[in-house]
């Protein structure tokens, strides 16, 4: 009797590709290490589209951004929200110290991509994630790289200090009426105009709240192509810079990378003669005279319930309060407004928003409360912002409620 044997049907099993992705990092934005850049992108690139075994989902590149810290590492941030959605098996990198300079950050991020299936591969220490040691290799590599940062970090301040001491200027910032030429800073003749006229101007009595106004009007801007504002305008008015000195170590590192104004901290080393000046020295010490005398005839500021909490609904920035005189002589007609700053600085072409009076203001807030008088403890804790609009108010609560008030 024949015998018939049954043959089961075999599906032959399809090895799924694993996703493959790379990431690339320099800490400096100039052109070698640019050009480093894009040589690590098209390696990563070539080497992951050659292999049978894995597709490639591409490579993530921050440029001139420092691995000491993940927070300003865009394309790190975006590669970690991919391998959380599941597009990525594996993360290429070139070392630890490309991956991150800070330990904690580094375990933690090794750790989350673990916890999800993400295997991390470091060519340079050759060191796999997934692998029994690769944690504790990790640790203790990645505190050598946050040694060698802070090491290195102490190594540049101490070349700094010593060119300091010689009259050398470290990385000098390019400053209206001045740019450097590798040597020393050469004056650019139409800003060097600038410069003299706020000297000049501020001499006479304009002051620094008036100042970006009148540029405004000449069409005159700063170095980075905006508008001059108050606060670059104080900055020029207190540089030394336009007498032909130089002055060294204004700023220095009081942590990896974190720049902080020098106030006597650390030792300023004063080059005099360094480059043409724009202004004299008598100007310049004028200057300086006047700014002290405006300093202590300036009325205290005052602060009320109002105080950081009134805002442009045109531009977006904050409104700031006034004290208006109509007669200087007799004083009167003293009342108090409420004016967007971008107006005040530079002029109504930026922003036109009209100003509100404080008692306007005081009794709209009043009523919003469903006071008679205003309770500025009660404003203070409910009220998170309001609004200025040229045809409204809009007080925004604490608790997310939003309600409004028509301007007269």
């Amino acid at each position: 009797m024949r015998k018939i044997s049954k043959v089961e049907s075999v599906i032959p099993k399809i090895k799924t590709k694993k996703r493959v992705a790379a990431y690339a990092r320099v800490s400096k934005d100039t052109e070698v290490l640019m050009n480093s850049l894009s040589a690590q992108i098209s390696y990563y690139s070539t080497l992951i589209q050659k292999n049978p075994e894995w597709t490639y989902v591409g490579v993530y590149a921050d440029e001139g951004i420092t691995g000491t810290s993940t927070k300003k590492r865009d394309d790190f941030k975006r590669l970690i929200a991919d391998c959380d959605t599941g597009k990525i098996d594996i993360v290429l990198t070139k070392s630890i110290s490309r991956f991150a300079r800070n330990t904690v950050d580094l375990l933690e991020s090794v750790r989350h991509l673990k916890d999800i299936g993400v295997e991390v591969r470091f060519e340079r220490e050759n060191i796999s994630t997934m692998s029994g040691e690769g944690e504790l290799m990790l640790t203790i590599l990645a505190s050598f790289a946050q040694e060698e940062s802070r090491s290195l970090s102490e190594n540049i301040k101490w070349a700094i200090k010593k060119g300091f001491e010689k009259g050398e200027p470290h990385s000098p910032p390019r400053v209206l009426g001045y740019e450097w030429d590798g040597e020393k800073y050469k004056i650019v003749l139409d800003e060097a105009e600038t410069v003299r006229f706020i000297f000049d101007k501020y001499l006479e009595g304009v002051s620094t709240l008036q100042l970006p106004k009148l540029l405004s009007k000449k069409g005159v801007v700063g170095v980075n192509g905006n508008p001059l504002t108050r606060p670059s305008i104080k900055e020029v008015l207190s540089n030394e810079i336009y007498t032909g000195n130089l002055m060294l170590q204004k700023y220095f590192s009081s942590g990896i990378r974190k720049k902080t104004r020098n106030y006597g901290e650390r030792p300023k080393y004063l080059v005099e003669g360094s480059h043409d000046p724009i202004i004299s020295k008598d100007l310049f010490e004028a200057v300086q005279k006047a700014r002290k005398e405006r300093g202590k005839n300036a009325p205290k500021k005052e602060f009320t319930c109002f105080s950081s909490k009134i805002k442009c609904g045109k531009c977006g920035y904050k409104c700031s309060r006034r004290n208006i005189v109509h007669s200087k002589k007799t004083k009167r007609n003293y009342y108090k407004r409420w004016l967007c700053n971008t107006r005040e600085t530079k002029g109504m072409g930026f922003c036109d928003l009209k100003p509100i009076d404080e008692d306007s203001l005081r009794a709209a807030s009043a009523f919003i409360l469903g006071e008679k008088k205003l309770d500025e403890d009660r404003f203070k804790k409910e009220i998170d912002i309001v609004v200025v609009f040229d045809d409204r108010l809009e007080f925004n609560f604490k608790d997310g409620r939003r309600l409004e008030w028509q301007r007269e």
